[in-house]
């Protein structure tokens, strides 16, 4: 009999997600906004410490929309951490303008403030502009290195957007991320710390390009008594069902984030003893990780087996693992295009490992996990 699936990080409900949900059955608010839609707004709010907030259908939509608000347009260069998902990239295309990826930095795996400055200043020399913005990303909810990185955008003058969609309930100098960004955003999706199935959202201290963002997400609709459109619009709203989802979730976000830390310690105590397991780790106390997803970089020299070597025994055990984010220099689509480092998130890339990680393993799921890691590295 073949063995249940562990995934990697799947939904995980609180309990008060249906009674959100019902109430907005109960009142026929089933429609795209409502209270439920106002609601986790002002919760998401109230959490980073950011005046405004729009609820949205993805993490890639907000991204999107922040361009849009900015003025980014055909032709213009905007700077994005490589090593990432493509959703943090894609909407640069989609603008037209011109995607310049940068390398990570060792010490947390974000992007590397070295080389965002050697970007900056070697792209004035080539085209004689600065680049119009920053896509920053915080990998598996771990903060970038926010000091030198938001110095280099105020020098360069430089828009911030940060890409906090891993990092819901991380924090740096107790300010949480999500807060650091001229614009931010969040992602809802299925496998993240909380979830609104598929959803995201966009904050600003700057209460008009959010309202900007609202009116476009709802196709850019006039105030007319007749349906009539100056602007090119986009159906980015969040409704107010997926967003009852979100208001339970916010009630045990923290409690969540507690049991990714726990699952983290509980990996690093299994692996305490394999030479050449090394997991990303907070570098100071001023870095708060939510610990979305524990990560490994595994030393084949050291360990005596390989990244992929261990993915594949895993999944002999029916248990999810993915190797880290293939940075998208590397990739087809986006290989192209202008890139900056010396290759840290290729290096980060071939010997990375994700393992399961969510909120909701049980203790029988996490035994299974172990004994196969023991197994794995003959510990």
């Amino acid at each position: 009999m073949e063995k249940s699936r562990i995934w990697l990080s799947s939904p995980h409900m609180g309990g008060k997600e249906q009674q959100f949900v019902k109430e907005a059955f109960d009142t026929n608010w089933v429609a795209p906004l409502g209270p439920n839609v106002d609601g986790f707004e002002h919760d998401l709010q109230n959490y980073a410490g950011v005046a405004n907030a729009a609820a949205l259908t993805s993490g890639t939509a907000a991204i999107h929309l922040a361009l849009i608000i900015l003025g980014i347009e055909r032709g213009d260069e905007v700077l994005v951490s490589t090593f990432t998902f493509s959703g943090s990239i894609n909407p640069i295309v989609y603008q037209g303008a011109v995607p310049i990826t940068v390398d990570s930095e060792p010490d947390t795996w974000n992007l590397s403030p070295e080389y965002l400055e050697q970007a900056i200043t070697e792209r004035i020399k080539l085209t004689g502009k600065v680049p119009k913005a920053l896509v920053l990303v915080h990998l598996y909810g771990m903060p970038a290195k926010l000091d030198e990185i938001v110095a280099i955008c105020e020098k360069y003058n430089v828009v911030l957007i940060e890409d906090a969609a891993e990092a819901l309930g991380s924090s740096y100098k107790g300010k949480k991320l999500g807060a650091f960004g001229d614009l931010s955003i969040y992602s809802f999706n299925g496998n993240k710390i909380i979830t609104t199935s598929g959803g995201g959202a966009l904050l600003s201290e700057n209460e008009e390009w959010i309202k900007k963002a609202r009116f476009l997400a709802t196709q850019a609709r006039d105030n007319a008594p007749h349906y009539q459109h100056s602007e090119i619009g986009y159906n980015y709203r969040m409704s107010n069902i997926v967003a009852g989802i979100g208001r339970g979730q916010m009630k045990v976000l923290d409690e969540w984030v507690e049991k990714r830390r726990a699952i983290n310690k509980f990996y690093r105590e299994v692996l305490s003893g394999v030479d050449g397991a090394t997991f990303l780790t907070e570098p100071n106390e001023d870095y708060f990780s939510n610990y979305w997803l524990t990560t490994i970089l595994i030393d084949e020299a050291k360990a005596g087996v390989n990244r992929e070597f261990v993915r594949e025994e895993l999944l002999k055990e029916n248990i999810e693992s993915r190797p880290l984010w293939k940075p998208m220099h590397m990739q087809p689509v986006f290989m192209d295009y202008p890139q900056y480092g010396n290759g840290c998130a290729e290096r980060l890339f071939e010997n990375g490992l994700c393992l399961p990680s969510g909120s909701n393993l049980t203790k029988t799921e996490l035994d299974r996990v172990e004994s196969a890691l023991r197994r794995i590295f003959n510990k």
